[in-house]
């Protein structure tokens, strides 16, 4: 007969049995949970009716158990085993559920919860898994600048704190970069913190980099696991400055212009299209085989029209790389024949040229006293009207600011000309006389009369017109007069004198006043004869009145009658 166990003896063997076997049927369940969270791990066990108390415990990596909560069902009472690492983190609820709060990556182990009646002891096991997001990834390292053709190592990309460990890839421009052997080397390691068991990852690329690669952004990104399955976290763009060697060389005028003209300051510019672009470079000026090491400007001041030529450039160490230009530099001479100021007598001769030398065709403008002629001027006998201000202009219309004049200024001189004019008043009374000069420098007028008269008007002048003027006077003369007109200018004094007869202003006063006087007589005579033959009408009509019925007397006394009227008509 077997010996009879106790109840206690009998729950201490059920305990160690189930620390060591799992309930048949109870599956493996899995807790995720994101690293510093809180692990909730429910029982997953229907409680019994005659449960006695709950246990939690965790397995070791050799199986040993470790128990780490307790809670009796009768007392409703709680308790925690001493173990350091979960010291004041559990939580076990009524119905069993354990939290474990602040999750580290050391949680992440086998867990089982037991509930244990008297008779029986029932096991429900939970694997805790623990994930830790990374860092953001980050290229650092960084290559200060790329050079073509030449595998060079481009940065580093690392990312921190992962739990588990993640991939890393890179990418140029959005795709993805593949290891290819000589362009493309991607090395990549982990390490594992023993205080967090946080990995950190690193990826280094090397790189053989192409002009295509200018401006183009590369990064990486890493790939982890998390609770809620796999997830990708990229860095930030970076963009490289890409070496290369200078492919060609240009040459340019600064600044740049249509048209260079003599004065001017040209800067010649070399390029190199290579990056970094060269600093230093060979010039080579028209006729001069040498070159000149400068910066890549080289300055010319003042340039003259023998500067017109090739100008060229190229590399200091690669002289066969060259560029050229070539400059024009336009020029506009003029020469005004003669010119200045020239003095010249009337009548003479001047020839005038202007003439124009210039790198391109010239317009050319005459100009006098501001007014613009339609043709050059030419004097083959000079009058005072010619005189003035003549400016020859010339320039180049392609060339700003190209431009020259020439000015002549053209005195014509003359000695004093004199023409005396007379002109009668119609009542014959006055005489206007003018005298006429011509003459340059303006020669001045001086009247002289000698004889009696009287002077009605005073000296009167007319403007001084291209050399020509005249003054005038009115006079009305008494008796035969000369007027003597004088004109003086620097080049000579001229005289010249017009005789005025009085004569003929008296007979035509005599003949007049002789007319004025016959019409007088003659209209008296007239008057009085017309008075004498109406006094007698008067006294006949009346005598023949008294005598109407009466003979008219003999005829002797008719005849008588008759002749006194004959001698009163006389």
């Amino acid at each position: 007969m077997a010996p009879k166990v106790s109840p206690s003896g009998r729950l201490v063997f059920c305990l160690l049995i189930s620390a060591a076997v799992l309930r048949p049927g109870l599956g493996w369940y899995t807790v995720n949970s994101a690293y510093g969270d809180t692990i909730v791990m429910p029982c997953r066990l229907d409680v019994p009716q005659n449960l006695m108390f709950g246990k939690w415990k965790y397995e070791k990596p050799d199986g040993s158990p470790v128990f780490i909560a307790f809670r009796s069902s009768t007392k409703k009472s709680v308790q925690y085993d001493d173990v350091p690492e979960y010291k004041d983190r559990l939580s076990l609820s009524e119905n069993y559920t354990l939290s474990i709060s602040n999750a580290k990556i050391s949680d992440e182990k086998r867990f089982v919860c037991m509930l244990v009646t008297e008779d029986n002891v029932f096991e429900a096991p939970t694997l805790v898994k623990v994930f830790k997001q990374p860092s953001q990834p980050e290229i650092v390292n960084k290559a200060p600048y790329l050079e073509t053709e030449q595998l060079k190592k481009l940065g580093d990309c690392i990312s921190r704190d992962s739990y588990p460990d993640g991939n890393i890839t890179w990418y140029r421009n959005g795709k993805v970069l593949q290891p290819l052997i000589g362009e493309v080397v991607i090395l990549f390691k982990k390490e594992i913190d023993p205080v967090t068991q946080l990995y950190t990852m690193t990826s280094s690329l090397e790189y053989k980099t192409t002009k295509a690669d200018i401006q183009m952004p590369f990064t990486c990104s890493v790939t982890y696991y998390g609770p809620s399955g796999q997830k990708t976290i990229h860095s930030e763009q970076v963009v490289f400055d890409i070496y290369y060697p200078t492919e060609q060389v240009t040459i340019q005028v600064l600044p740049p212009k249509n048209a260079i003209k003599e004065g001017d300051n040209i800067t010649l510019q070399c390029l190199g299209n290579g990056n970094p672009p060269p600093e230093e470079f060979m010039f080579y000026l028209p006729g001069q085989p040498e070159g000149i090491r400068s910066s890549n400007t080289y300055t010319l001041t003042d340039v003259r029209r023998n500067a017109t030529g090739d100008y060229k450039c190229s590399l200091i160490d690669k002289k066969s790389m060259i560029a050229s230009t070539a400059i024009t530099v336009h020029y506009l001479d003029l020469s005004l024949n003669p010119s200045g100021e020239v003095t010249k007598q009337i009548g003479d001769a001047l020839p005038v040229s202007c003439t124009i030398s210039a790198s391109k065709n010239a317009t050319v403008v005459w100009m006098k006293d501001n007014i613009r002629l339609r043709s050059s001027p030419s004097f083959s006998s000079l009058h005072y009207q010619d005189a003035g201000n003549y400016v020859c202009e010339t320039a180049l219309q392609e060339v700003e600011g190209l431009k020259k004049r020439e000015s002549l200024t053209l005195i014509v001189e003359g000695k004093p000309q004199i023409k005396m004019t007379k002109k009668t008043d119609p009542s014959g009374l006055s005489k206007t006389i003018i005298c006429h000069v011509e003459g340059f420098p303006k020669p001045a007028i001086q009247w002289t009369i000698t004889g009696s008269g009287s002077v009605i008007n005073q000296t009167e002048e007319s403007p001084y017109i291209n050399g020509r003027y005249y003054s005038k006077i009115i006079i009305s003369p008494e008796e035969n007069v000369t007027l003597t007109c004088t004109a003086e200018n620097q080049l000579e004094r001229t005289v010249n004198s017009l005789n005025v007869s009085a004569n003929e202003n008296r007979e035509k006063v005599n003949d007049q006043a002789k007319l004025i006087v016959g019409i007088v007589v003659g209209l008296l005579l007239a008057a009085l004869v017309a008075g004498v033959v109406y006094w007698l009408y008067m006294k006949k009509s009346k005598t023949a009145s008294k005598h109407v019925n009466k003979d008219l007397g003999n005829m002797e006394e008719n005849k008588k009658l008759e002749e006194n009227n004959h001698k009163t008509e006389a």
